[in-house]
């Protein structure tokens, strides 16, 4: 499951191919949508909740509320159902995604003007990244790379070679993931790469109230 990205999207792997998916794009709704998704999944698969092995969460970058409701959703149904939980970064389910060969780069809306990105070699390994940007400031960097993902598409100035898929689908997370756990590699923790500060904090020389 991931939901670092406008996309709420969930999927059931076998370890072998992606048995049933689902994606909604929706920036403010994560936490009502997510759920549904999972039962939705799970239906169309024919299986029930315990039947599941593994999770796999997309661990972002992503931005603070919407990356938050898949990680906690993820560690409720580890602890749950007593079973690994891992953490995958979601520009590198993109990458796999897009399928390129050649250098390129994958680039998601971070909001603020903003993008998260990394550069890979190819659509299993990343070179650079993950990092968060203004488009200007990445552009002669990314100079003639093709660019995937929504961030690119946000900024076709910066980006001019912008390639899909825009979002990330929970099939291609699940994919590289069951690739590299069968191959005896060891996936991230699932915990959040936020990048930058949370846009709600604490207010600095609040008035404390107290009581009289």
């Amino acid at each position: 499951m991931d939901t670092a990205t406008p996309a709420v999207t969930v999927a059931l792997h076998d370890g072998t191919r992606v048995v049933a998916e689902s994606a909604q794009v929706d920036a403010r709704r994560h936490g009502e949508l997510l759920l549904p998704a999972v039962d939705r999944v799970l239906a169309d698969a024919g299986v029930k909740l315990d039947a599941v092995t593994d999770v796999v969460v997309g661990v972002g970058p992503g931005p603070y509320t919407g990356l938050r409701v898949g990680l906690v959703t993820a560690a409720t149904f580890g602890s749950a159902l007593s079973v690994p939980v891992h953490g995958l970064c979601t520009l590198d389910g993109l990458a796999y995604a897009a399928g390129l060969e050649g250098p390129f780069a994958v680039a998601t809306d971070a909001r603020r003007k903003e993008v998260y990105w990394a550069r890979y070699q190819d659509a299993r390994t990343r070179t650079e990244g993950p990092s968060v940007d203004r488009p200007a400031d990445i552009a002669e960097r990314l100079a003639g790379l093709p660019v995937v993902g929504a961030g690119a598409v946000l900024y076709p100035e910066a980006f001019p070679d912008a390639r899909g898929p825009e979002h990330l689908a929970a099939g291609a997370l699940a994919g590289l993931a069951a690739e590299r756990l069968a191959a005896g590699e060891e996936l991230l923790p699932p915990q959040p790469l936020y990048l930058r500060r949370p846009d709600a904090q604490v207010p600095k020389n609040y008035k404390v109230v107290t009581p009289k």
